[in-house]
């Protein structure tokens, strides 16, 4: 079974036990806006537009008031078979990152980090996906941002070119990779240390949120 999967399963557990009621790290929603979130994105993709573009947006608000009102578990249990076809050819791809950063939203909605650990191979995917969000998230600040986890190589966001005429001019954040992906995701209950000029760390700290 692969991460994105086992995810998908503690998480939809998670919000079994925990109900519909229960605050997650994702500002404002609780489990229930959550479960519904997870839903729509993959089993009403034209819907879930909305979330990108905005003509779409009504249509997103009204599916989600429409989902809103089914029984809690049966949003969660809907989701928790997995994504339909064509998706599901693709789950690992579109739902390793997605589903790692839900599950904590809602193991860590009462803002206390709760860091867990993982093989390498998961720590790969989890750092690649921090990769990926980081250059997203941090694109046009400008400050290079070294993400260093314990036991894989560093990943260097933003400037690249400027690490080595700055030296030490940069950003430095330590953690575990799934730690590191939290952070780059705008998430503050995380277990990461943050190095470097104050007026730095604060600029990427708003670029991303936190």
């Amino acid at each position: 079974m692969s991460f994105a999967r086992t995810e998908r399963q503690l998480l939809a557990q998670l919000l079994l036990n925990l109900g519909p009621d229960a605050p997650t790290l994702c500002e404002g929603w609780t489990t229930r806006d959550l479960a519904t979130h997870l839903f729509i994105r993959e089993h009403r993709p034209h819907a879930a537009l909305g979330m990108f573009l905005g003509p779409a947006r009504g249509l997103l608000e009204r599916e989600t008031t429409q989902q809103q009102q089914r029984p809690f578990d049966d949003i969660v249990r809907a989701w928790a078979a997995g994504p339909p076809m064509p998706l599901r050819v693709v789950d690992k791809q579109l739902n390793t990152a997605e589903n790692f950063i839900h599950h904590e939203d809602v193991r860590r909605g009462d803002g206390v980090a709760r860091p867990r650990g993982f093989s390498g191979v998961v720590d790969k995917q989890l750092l690649g996906a921090a990769r990926m969000f980081g250059r997203l998230a941090l694109r046009g600040v400008g400050i290079p941002v070294i993400l260093t986890p314990p036991a894989l190589p560093p990943v260097t966001l933003g400037e690249k070119h400027a690490v080595a005429s700055r030296g030490d001019d940069v950003v430095r954040v330590f953690g575990e990779p799934g730690e590191l992906l939290l952070w780059v995701s705008g998430r503050d209950a995380v277990d990461v240390r943050v190095e470097g000029r104050d007026d730095y760390v604060a600029k990427v700290s708003d670029a991303l949120g936190i």
